[in-house]
């Protein structure tokens, strides 16, 4: 496995290796002791899966406070995504600053969300399909978001993104500003 960090260290684009011949491919795409000792130290709990139809549908930006804070591996199984993570930990150098990576289900990398991150994404192509593990159960009481088009965040989304596909949650998010202090920054996470 190939393991890059992006400009938020926290942060990790991880490619994971493929063998093939004629047949095509064989690829072990995780691994707890690699992750635990080359990533961060977390367990995975619940995997999620989306599948959306059209290109430039934009799901988040998300994340869940405490008790249920996720941590995420995100990770294209059909189509293309313009992947986002923001640092929302207060007192963190890159507080409010944001990295992306493009996720492919030919290319097979995944992006690792720490705890103390939205996450979002925008679909590239149709039928699109995201598959992520998370390091807590979904809990609807502590789901929560900041508007995807933050001006004080800037995400550089592609100019395609179709804001009418919205969920009704994702039209009504508070600004960065506007929310909370739900983390703090504690130094790095691996």
């Amino acid at each position: 496995m190939k393991l890059r960090r992006l400009a938020i260290e926290d942060v990790v684009e991880i490619t994971p290796s493929r063998y093939g011949d004629e047949r095509g491919y064989f690829s072990e795409t995780f691994r707890s002791d690699w992750f635990v000792q080359n990533v961060a130290d977390v367990a995975f709990v619940q995997e999620n899966q989306s599948l959306s139809r059209g290109r430039g549908v934009l799901r988040g930006l998300h994340f869940q406070s405490a008790p249920s804070a996720q941590g995420k591996l995100v990770r294209c199984i059909a189509g293309a995504i313009f992947d986002v993570a923001v640092d929302i930990r207060h007192g963190s150098p890159s507080f409010g600053q944001f990295v992306s990576a493009t996720l492919t289900s030919d290319e097979g990398n995944q992006l690792f969300v720490p705890v103390g991150f939205l996450h979002g994404f925008c679909t590239l192509v149709p039928d699109t399909q995201v598959s992520y593990k998370v390091t807590a159960y979904y809990d609807p009481a502590a789901d929560r978001g900041v508007a995807w088009n933050d001006p004080d965040i800037g995400v550089d989304w592609p100019d395609f993104v179709d804001p009418s596909l919205l969920s009704g949650k994702d039209q009504k998010q508070p600004l960065l500003r506007d929310l909370p202090h739900y983390f703090e920054f504690m130094g790095a996470v691996s």
